[in-house]
């Protein structure tokens, strides 16, 4: 049997027949999707106003879910607070805030591409690290919260307050091809495996802009001696860096919308595919599929153990785990908000065919765009509502 607390395990829609022991650690899991993490700050503002004593020991995050859980975790108030001033910033972005749009940019940036890829690779031929700039990105962040040298100082304060047990981000390291995680946290215990290792570490906004560097569109960011990028990319077991932190107890919150058989079966574009769509399928399958993996392995996992006396567990665990997802496709969702882009991206994403599928989840993700993410954050306090029940018997163990 494999320990859950190192093991390839995973996810499901559903909740597991077991919802583990009371009590224990409480975490809180956030996937990446882009411009999607409004929605993630949707769901937990609802459950801080509905359970207000709400406070999670462990907060872990991947790609845009890294923005969201460093910010959490370094703020100095409570939930709600923290909840209400980080809607407050998802809801005034805009695409300028996250790289740069301007035309000049852009054409520079593509000029390089052309050139790179034409030249064979020459060794004259200019570098290339981005389909983008993404210094306004790291503005955003570093403005968010309170940093010292780059290093986002509320959160050693908080964990001396006790206030948190440790964040986690992730990251992939494109020199070794290895999944990393570096935590900061109170007694916490590295660990180490061929594909994904963890490191102590004083999370400043340089990590947190690693573990958003989406592959190409982003550039990567150099840490020490590596060059990392999007955490998503390689990341099979997305819910180990909080059991392997001691959560017994897991609230994952996840932008992948689950449609139904009739939404399954529906034709999202007629003839060859725009890349647009095959690029939003390879997107999911990075930074959304794997978390509903992983949620049907940990049921596996907590079914089994649930068969077992104590003494027959060998010192496994079950972990009480709960998933938040959209009620809606924001793919759909961010076609009806495409009018409202810059024009100079609009002309872009258009050019890879957007206007050609009924369903873009790559553009859900790149449209940080006010009215839309307005729409996400109350959606998903919409759908922190309707599941509120639910959560509380996870909160209250």
């Amino acid at each position: 049997m494999s320990d859950p607390r190192g093991s390839d395990h995973a996810m499901s829609p559903s909740p597991p027949a077991s919802d583990g022991p009371a009590g224990g650690d409480l975490a809180l899991v956030l996937s990446g999707g882009g411009a999607r993490g409004a929605y993630q700050a949707g769901v937990i503002r609802q459950l801080s106003r509905s359970l207000p004593d709400l406070r999670f020991d462990i907060v872990t995050g991947v790609s845009a879910g890294a923005i969201n859980a460093s910010f959490i975790a370094a703020h100095p108030g409570p939930l709600g607070e923290a909840m209400a001033d980080l809607c407050g910033i998802w809801c005034g972005l805009q695409v300028e805030n996250i790289f740069r749009v301007d035309t000049p940019s852009l054409a520079r940036h593509f000029t390089r591409w052309a050139t790179r890829l034409a030249s064979g690779g020459s060794p004259v031929a200019p570098a290339v690290r981005g389909l983008v700039d993404s210094a306004p990105l790291y503005d955003t962040i570093a403005g968010s919260s309170t940093t010292v040298d780059g290093e986002i100082i509320g959160i050693e304060r908080n964990l001396e307050r006790k206030r948190l047990k440790a964040l986690a981000l992730t990251a992939l390291n494109y020199s070794t091809g290895q999944t990393v995680t570096w935590v900061q946290g109170r007694g916490t215990v590295p660990w180490s495996q061929p594909r994904h290792r963890s490191f102590h570490a004083r999370i400043a906004v340089d990590h947190v802009m690693a573990s958003a560097a989406l592959p190409l569109f982003f550039p990567a960011v150099r840490l020490g001696d590596a060059w990392y990028g999007d955490g998503g990319v390689r990341l099979s077991t997305p819910l180990v860096p909080a059991i392997r932190l001691g959560a017994t107890r897991i609230l994952a919150v996840s932008p992948h919308y689950h449609p139904s058989f009739e939404e399954a079966d529906r034709l999202k574009s007629t003839g060859y595919p725009p890349p647009a769509q095959i690029l939003g399928h390879l997107m999911d399958s990075i930074f959304l599929d794997v978390l509903d993996e992983d949620v049907r392995r940990l049921k596996s996992i907590n079914e089994l153990l649930a068969k077992l006396s104590p003494e027959e567990r060998g010192g496994l665990r079950q972990v009480a785990i709960r998933v938040l997802r959209p009620s809606r496709d924001l793919g759909e969702l961010a076609a009806s908000f495409e009018p409202h882009l810059p024009s100079g991206f609009r002309y872009l994403v258009r050019s890879l065919g957007t206007r050609d599928t009924q369903t873009s989840d790559f553009l859900s993700m790149l449209m940080f765009q006010p009215d839309y993410l307005q729409r996400l954050v109350e959606l998903g306090e919409e759908d922190a509502e309707r599941r509120l029940e639910e959560i509380r018997r996870l909160v209250e163990g």
